[in-house]
């Protein structure tokens, strides 16, 4: 998992050269190679400026590629989860940590740029994290109608809380030394949601 294509006509379906554009970067992400945005430019035989005004800048359309595959990973782990309510909520949080741990890609994105990839990925203007507190967010209304949530937060503080659990400890390395743990996830969110 975590390696699946953005699916055609969601939310973030681009025009066609910024969707060859996002199409290569992911190639070169899951392939482990370093993202230049010259060579990039060159390979899709375009000038930069075409290339800034179909997907921004480097950080933008990294961020458009881990998207494409990100999204639909998640939507497949909150589909194949079983169990209800905090259990099933806390389940999915444990395995979206799995993927995002063990994806060999992911992680050597990281370490090549540890600091701006920690701002990427963990800011309050994150896409990524935009979508997953969201998907969190529905998650959690979801299966309030299931079982029991076990907390008297705001659904939306709720949902920012689990996806900064899950942060704490697959960016361990970045955050505080430790060696990223996604075996800590499940259980620290089963005790937020007091199952």
């Amino acid at each position: 998992m975590f390696t699946q294509p953005q699916p055609k006509g969601s939310a973030t379906t681009l025009a066609p050269g910024a969707e060859r554009a996002v199409r290569l970067v992911r190639k070169k992400l899951l392939a482990g190679e370093r993202i230049d945005v010259n060579a990039l430019a060159a390979e899709l035989e375009i000038d930069r400026t075409t290339l800034f005004r179909w997907v921004g800048n480097r950080d933008q359309l990294t961020m458009r590629a881990i998207l494409s595959i990100t999204i639909p990973t998640l939507r497949q782990i909150i589909a194949e989860a079983d169990g209800a309510g905090g259990v099933k909520i806390a389940r999915i949080m444990g395995e979206y940590a799995r993927v995002s741990v063990e994806a060999e890609w992911f992680t050597h994105w990281i370490k090549r740029d540890p600091e701006r990839a920690l701002r990427l990925l963990t800011s309050k203007a994150s896409p990524l994290q935009q979508h997953v507190v969201g998907a969190i967010e529905q998650l959690l209304i979801d299966e309030a109608e299931t079982g029991p949530v076990g907390t008297p937060l705001p659904v939306r503080d709720l949902a920012y809380l689990l996806l900064r659990i899950l942060e704490s400890f697959v960016y361990a390395d970045l955050i505080v030394g430790d060696e990223p743990d996604w075996t800590k996830v499940e259980p620290a969110v089963a005790a937020l949601l007091r199952l």
